[in-house]
């Protein structure tokens, strides 16, 4: 079975600078999304602050995040982002996925809309 992978687009909360699209991996073991350090510096999305990561090797790491505009599949939300090592794959966290209503199907790892996100 191969990997699901979306395109999305990120931008800074007040949209005033061309956002940064790229396929995202949709990694529904992270919690928050992750894309190029650089490329969110020139959509215009700030650092806010600094958190501890654990990779999917195992290893600890510090990286910077900031908050941004989420687009995919015709929707849209808020949520925070990391700030990655130029060149790292853009990662789609489950956080966005559930912000949005969105889940993936665990037989055929495709992305579908639910109809209606749980209150319970």
């Amino acid at each position: 079975m191969g990997l699901t992978h979306v395109t999305v687009s990120l931008s800074n909360l007040h949209n005033d600078k061309p956002a940064y699209e790229n396929e995202f991996l949709v990694d529904t073991g992270a919690i928050d999304c992750l894309a190029p350090g650089m490329a969110l510096r020139n959509a215009g999305v700030a650092v806010e602050g600094k958190d501890v990561y654990e990779l999917a090797n195992g290893e600890i790491v510090e990286y910077p995040y900031g908050f941004a505009r989420v687009s995919f599949m015709g929707s849209e939300t808020v949520t925070q982002v990391v700030f990655g090592p130029d060149g790292c794959e853009p990662i789609l966290g489950v956080v966005a996925l559930e912000n949005t209503g969105i889940g993936i199907d665990p037989t055929t790892r495709t992305l579908k809309k639910m109809s209606a996100k749980p209150l319970k």
